[in-house]
């Protein structure tokens, strides 16, 4: 009995902490206040990496185009970056600046941002940098979103990242809202308690002050976590800009999305791995609820991860509970897990605006948690920038 109890507790400990904690960030994931219009003077460098993005870059640099703000307040760059299409050529001719890099020896997104900032940096002229993927389409206020953060203080400010086609799969419906649930829902709740909200890879802005402070040196397969996590231990939150959008294309075929989903997953594991002792450490040492917080985002795994995790708690416990093994104060404990997980599932299911299509995907997570556990078991690639392949190709 006392062997079946311990073996229960392992398995409800950390299902209970993941669901506790995604319920208290749903409960306080209501709108948020728009800050007061900036004095629209700063300065913006607006960079978009890009490896082999010939078929996009002219719609993205459009879009960046339709942005309310002062021509003369605003640069375009784009860092073709190993290209072996006409990226540079499309973004010169759209009237995008172009730096082409070519390092085959140092790849991936995180080595052409480094360029990127270098060159912003030596040029002097920007206030601060922002980040847009190749593949995205963002709101007329987002430098005026960023802009009113940065004047009231903020160093570092995260734009609300979505998907751009949404209804393309019954995968990208779940994925648009799986990132309400990563983006809006949690983000919302942080910026409500002054924690920092990460970089989230697309539509983030840093000063270019803190650029000089903190050298952008993130290289690995989740550069934006990376760097997200040295601002907070370096003091510094991501604040949270709930009005302004970046919305990106997502893969929607099994092969694509699969490619991503284990970059993904592979670089946050690493960083669990490398982060979370000094994020802790750090919390504990400056009493830093920004450290704490993104240590336990690190830890919180993936939302398939803890419904396999509570599903397999409740079944153990159903089973323990009819063979009259334990007690079943055990079950309540599962049904209290699945009532917090379905809270915060329903919660980004609404902030996705999906309506009934998105409840027609939720019940496709089943075959979901099946593709993706047999996607995580397959060979990894070697974690250079493979440029994810779209919908249309």
């Amino acid at each position: 009995m006392y062997i079946l109890n311990a073996l229960l507790l392992i398995l409800a400990l950390p299902a209970v902490l993941a669901c506790a904690y995604l319920a208290v960030l749903t409960l306080l994931s209501g709108s948020l206040s728009v800050p007061q219009r900036s004095s629209r003077k700063l300065r913006f460098d607006v960079i978009v990496p890009a490896h082999n993005e010939e078929l996009l870059i002219a719609r993205t640099l459009a879009s960046l185009g339709r942005m309310d703000w002062p021509s003369d307040g605003l640069r375009l760059w784009v860092i073709a970056d190993n290209c072996a299409d006409s990226t540079a050529a499309r973004a010169r001719e759209a009237g995008a600046r172009v730096l082409e890099r070519r390092d085959m020896s140092l790849r991936g997104k995180g080595h052409a941002l480094k360029v990127a900032f270098t060159n912003s940096l030596q040029s002097g002229w920007a206030d601060a940098v922002v980040i847009i993927d190749a593949d995205t389409e963002v709101s007329v206020n987002l430098l005026e979103a960023f802009a009113s953060r940065l004047e009231s203080g903020a160093e570092a400010v995260q734009a609300c990242y979505g998907v751009l086609n949404p209804l393309a799969s019954w995968r990208t419906r779940l994925a648009t809202m799986a990132l309400a649930c990563i983006h809006d829902l949690r983000s919302r709740a942080r910026e409500r308690m002054r924690l920092s909200c990460g970089i989230r890879g697309n539509g983030w802005c840093v000063t270019s002050n803190i650029l000089r402070q903190l050298p952008y040196q993130s290289y690995s397969l989740t550069e934006d976590l990376e760097y997200g996590i040295a601002l907070g231990l370096a003091g510094h939150r991501v604040h949270y800009a709930d009005e302004a959008r970046a919305d990106a294309e997502m893969a929607m075929g099994s092969v694509t999305a699969g490619t991503q989903r284990q970059r993904w997953e592979d670089g946050r594991l690493l960083l669990v791995g490398q982060k979370t002792l000094p994020l802790l450490r750090d919390a504990l040492r400056r009493h830093s609820a920004v450290c704490l917080d993104l240590a336990l985002d690190l830890l919180v795994l993936p939302l398939s991860y803890i419904a396999l995790n509570v599903t397999a708690l409740l079944f153990a416990c159903a089973v323990a509970a009819s063979l009259k093994m334990a007690s079943a104060d055990w079950l309540w404990i599962g049904a209290a897990c699945i009532g917090g997980l379905s809270l915060y599932v329903l919660r980004g299911w609404q902030l996705s605006g999906l309506g009934r299509q998105g409840l027609y995907a939720l019940g496709q997570i089943p075959l979901y948690v099946v593709w993706k556990s047999w996607v995580m078991l397959q060979r990894r690639d070697s974690g250079k920038w493979i440029r994810t392949g779209r919908n249309y190709e």
